[in-house]
């Protein structure tokens, strides 16, 4: 079966989020709630994310030029970060809803019709989030991990949302909406940190992980037979797209095509590995080992 392309997925995004929000807006809309108003507040982020996602996409897919000769990988990091922006703002417009409704609290109208319609949309949501954060972790994009974290997180928001709202007619304490628009505010917050920090993370060029270090030592020591040793190692993820730099150091009286020979061995263990990559070898002879880095078995 192919693969849905990181572009088809975000416009069927788009599709998903106008659809949830049409049914939460028909759940405030029933209800007079102000705690399924913040949360339809909240899926309206999930339609900007999701526009912001197609134009990151497109522009991350262009291939280098003269002004970007590195591509425009970095272009879904600025996506999720404008995202976590965004929802740093709703937060804040959330949460002054739920003050004001606090000091003037009002009992939803029809709560049984609108948790129907709010929790279908929250159904809607988990599949859909579940299938962007597998597509985002198997192709290494920042867009649709940080998408699917944020719809992910509406889900979580939704489930919470109804079961405390099913308590507000049982209760009768009206100031329980009010309460619940709060607790949104404080996790959309929470989800909006939490997307700054990782794609800042993301454009100062942060180290992977170290499982990820490990791998790329363990396959250049696997496939450099003939060379000496390798050092000052240096690697970065940026989106689809893996930058890996190190010197090689190889025996003196090596051949330059014998030299070639390993570099482009490693070149083809390493991608096969982690994928799409730009390797920068810089092979030295051996007066210049530094007897530490990575050694290559003999």
């Amino acid at each position: 079966m192919p693969q849905i392309s990181k572009y088809a997925l975000a416009w069927i995004s788009l599709g998903v989020s106008l659809v949830a929000l049409g049914l939460k807006y028909a759940a405030w809309r029933v209800t007079g709630s102000v705690a399924l108003y913040s949360d339809a507040m909240e899926t309206i982020i999930n339609v900007v994310a999701a526009l912001a996602g197609l134009w990151a996409l497109r522009v991350a897919s262009l291939p280098p030029d003269e002004n970007h000769t590195y591509g425009h990988y970095k272009a879904e990091y600025l996506s999720a970060v404008v995202e976590g922006v965004l929802v740093i703002l709703t937060a804040l417009a959330i949460g002054r809803e739920a003050w004001l409704d606090w000091q003037h609290p009002t009992l939803p109208r029809a709560p049984l019709l609108g948790i129907v319609l709010n929790g279908s949309a929250g159904l809607l949501n988990l599949a859909w989030a579940l299938v962007l954060l597998r597509a985002g972790r198997a192709r290494r994009s920042p867009t649709l991990i940080a998408a699917g974290q944020h719809v992910m997180s509406d889900v979580w928001t939704t489930v919470g949302l109804i079961c405390g709202f099913t308590l507000i007619p049982l209760t009768g304490w009206v100031r329980l909406d009010a309460t619940l628009a709060g607790l949104i505010a404080l996790n959309v917050l929470r989800v909006g940190w939490d997307m700054m920090r990782t794609s800042i993370a993301g454009l100062m060029d942060e180290a992977p992980e170290p499982d990820t270090l490990a791998d790329i030592r363990t396959i250049i020591a696997d496939n450099a037979h003939g060379a000496i040793e390798a050092h000052d190692l240096r690697a970065r993820i940026v989106g689809a797209m893996a930058f890996v730099e190190f010197h090689l150091v190889v025996p003196g009286g090596m051949s330059v095509d014998a030299a070639h020979e390993i570099c482009d061995r490693i070149e083809t263990a390493l991608r096969a590995r982690i994928g799409e990559a730009l390797i920068h070898i810089h092979v030295e002879p051996e007066r210049k080992a530094k007897h530490e880095g990575i050694a290559i078995p003999a």
